[in-house]
């Protein structure tokens, strides 16, 4: 990290965290934030779901709520971006503050509840994106709909000829009531009517499911049996938890998804038994707790296709994507592994 960035992070966290998370947007829409563009390699290509990608690391939802900084991202150093999410809709979220640092853990507790500015500013503003970078849109559904499922097709509907892919998130814990549309009927259901609005769309494309970290063994193997059966071609694993465990900070009791370091074994685990449980036969996306380039080594070994990131960058700034990727291609050179395929599941019998 350069001195620059150390400064300008810290000059950050004096203010409150979303009014910093703002600005951030703002300086990249400037062009404020050096860049180094594509990062990639023979060894870092990979294939996700049929997606090219120059590298797996990808940045997660959240970050770029409302796609006003699509380009600069691509020019990151990330493999590849999802935005969002974004509901039918324009939709206020939660009542502020709902962003918080935990600095003594490394971590993020947020209660946004989908703010973002509704498909139709959204998919105007991922239309008119340049072809580069490979970009996807986190679907969602609002908070007073009377019929979510449907929301997240809409959505699609609306956006998907500007995607390369999408993400039915139904994970968030913002939304009340959301994640009950994990259960196996109401998952089958959603997925089925989303599978049918991506075939009607001029190119379909992929579409990723991404769950909780915060599942039984028995809720598991149902979203493992649906995600097989149902058309969809990887699950990112995993959201944000409600698990509080082991937290230091001052703010670890704020209602709201944890994010993190925190994150990272929980998630990592629960890799590695999608991974065992579907017999590596659906992509998987790692997330949660990423900050190294071992740790998203780590997720690949476990099961891991690719991998995504976001909290981290509120302590290690952006220059993090460049370390993490070129980091993650010297560990694969040191291992013998030809590509990033070749590594993925490698280990995940030590975290079964």
């Amino acid at each position: 990290m350069s001195l620059r960035e150390r400064a300008g992070l810290a000059a950050l966290h004096l203010l409150d965290p979303e009014r910093a998370h703002g600005l951030s947007i703002k300086a990249l829409k400037a062009g404020l934030v050096p860049l180094p563009g594509l990062i990639t390699s023979p060894r870092l290509k990979t294939n996700l779901a049929g997606l090219d990608l120059p590298n797996p690391l990808g940045l997660a939802a959240g970050y770029d709520k409302n796609a006003d900084v699509v380009g600069p991202l691509t020019q990151a150093g990330f493999g590849f971006v999802e935005v969002g999410a974004a509901t039918p809709r324009p939709q206020p979220g939660n009542p502020r503050p709902r962003l918080f640092r935990l600095r003594e853990d490394r971590a993020v507790i947020n209660r946004f509840g989908f703010n973002n500015d509704g498909m139709e500013a959204i998919g105007a503003r991922l239309s008119r994106r340049d072809s580069s970078g490979i970009v996807g849109l986190n679907l969602g559904a609002n908070k007073d709909s009377d019929n979510r499922a449907e929301d997240f097709a809409r959505v699609l509907a609306h956006c998907g000829a500007s995607l390369d892919f999408a993400t039915v998130n139904v994970s968030s814990p913002n939304t009340e009531r959301l994640r009950d549309l994990q259960g196996a009927e109401a998952l089958h259901a959603l997925l089925s009517r989303v599978i049918a609005v991506r075939a009607e769309l001029p190119t379909p494309i992929p579409v990723f499911l991404k769950i909780a970290p915060d599942l039984d063994g028995s809720e598991l193997s149902e979203i493992a049996e649906v995600a097989t059966k149902s058309g969809i071609n990887g699950i990112i694993a995993t959201n944000t938890t409600l698990s509080r465990d082991g937290l230091k900070s001052p703010a670890a009791d704020e209602a709201g998804g944890l994010s993190g370091a925190p994150l990272f074994e929980k998630s990592t685990r629960l890799v590695a038994q999608l991974s065992d449980l579907t017999e590596g036969e659906i992509p998987l996306i790692g997330v949660g707790g990423v900050d190294s380039a071992e740790q998203a080594y780590a997720k690949v070994k476990a099961g891991a296709s690719a991998v995504q990131l976001y909290s981290a960058m509120v302590y290690e700034g952006l220059s993090l994507v460049e370390r993490i990727v070129k980091g993650l291609d010297e560990r694969l050179a040191a291992d013998g592994f030809a590509t990033v395929a070749d590594a993925v599941g490698t280990e995940r019998k030590d975290w079964l």
